[in-house]
């Protein structure tokens, strides 16, 4: 039975990090990657020093072909189901059915944004649709900015953009679950709350320049920021028993590792930090307590044979 080192369950910047410093360390690595990144319909990655701007599709060629290098398999499908063996190995089985064998499991698939059903809003989504203004508030710089909130509350988010520009409005889409004293900071800086249930959103190319309306109304609108909560990518990590934080992510230590010996989560998953180069960082961290991990096992191992022999 063949068995790697570690299976890395996730190919965005956390495993692929995580993938580079195990290989590096001559370790045998499997990474999965169904290619649907949370960031793919992004105009480009920020916060990242060397790779301000960088497409996310240009990103990834750079990062795979730097697993070559170091022999690191990786394969383009879907884990459907993980479970640890008798002789605590992880058993982790594709949606082909084909099973694969590892000392240790790291999963980083990250999250998926639950966007709201807006007509017109996937068309400006990555664009002028965002959900970071650390990611994206240098871009619509002075400009109209929205903040859409309908399930969630927005009214923190409208006030931080004030930093990026003075012109922000907060949308909540038919429901009010501004609070007064929240609504007292709000006025306070000048941010207007509709109410207004919204029929559509309008634009061209991408660029969004409108919020129409069930009232016939309409508001112009330059960048929309939306809080509308998120799911984990997959439930690999739920489904051992992992504990999940109020927030919906994996509750790890600060070396990545979560309450079920073996398995470690990184990357957005895992922290409610969610930059490319966070993830990336966590990546590695995982890796090397993973490498030291394997290493333990081994000098262990020899010392516990070298006492039969005495």
């Amino acid at each position: 039975m063949e068995v790697y080192d570690c299976i890395i369950v996730g190919g965005g910047p956390a495993g692929l990090n995580a993938a580079i410093v195990l290989g590096r360390c001559r370790r045998k690595v499997l990474i999965f990657d169904t290619e649907r990144y949370r960031n793919r319909h992004s105009h480009g990655i920020h916060n990242y020093l060397t790779r301000d701007d960088i497409l996310p599709h240009e990103f990834l060629e750079l990062c795979h072909k730097e697993l070559e290098k170091y022999s690191v398999q990786r394969v383009r499908k879907k884990v459907v189901n993980a479970k640890k063996n008798e002789d605590e190995v992880f058993v982790v089985k594709d949606e082909n059915g084909a099973v694969y064998h590892s000392k240790k499991l790291l999963v980083a698939t990250g999250l998926v944004d639950t966007l709201p059903n807006v007509e017109g809003f996937n068309d400006f989504y990555g664009k002028s649709i965002f959900h970071c203004p650390y990611c994206d508030g240098w871009e619509i710089r002075d400009k109209r900015i929205g903040v859409y909130a309908r399930n969630k509350e927005g009214w923190e988010l409208a006030l931080a953009l004030q930093g990026w520009t003075e012109n922000v409005t907060l949308y909540t889409d038919g429901r009010n679950k501004v609070k007064p004293s929240q609504k007292e900071y709000l006025d306070a800086n000048g941010i207007p709350v509709i109410t207004t249930p919204i029929r559509k959103l309008e634009g061209e190319n991408g660029q969004l320049q409108k919020i129409l309306f069930k009232n016939g109304e309409a508001s112009e609108c330059d960048a929309l920021f939306f809080v509308n909560g998120y799911t984990q990518h997959c439930d690999i990590a739920e489904a051992f028993g992992c504990e999940v934080s109020r927030k919906g992510v994996i509750v790890t230590n600060l070396q990545q590792q979560t309450n079920i010996k073996g398995l470690y989560v990184a990357g957005d998953a895992a922290k409610d930090m969610q930059f490319v180069v966070v993830a990336g960082a966590e990546g590695a961290k995982a890796a090397v307590t993973i490498n030291k991990e394997l290493q333990k096992e081994v000098y262990e191992k020899r010392l516990e044979e070298s006492k039969v022999y005495l």
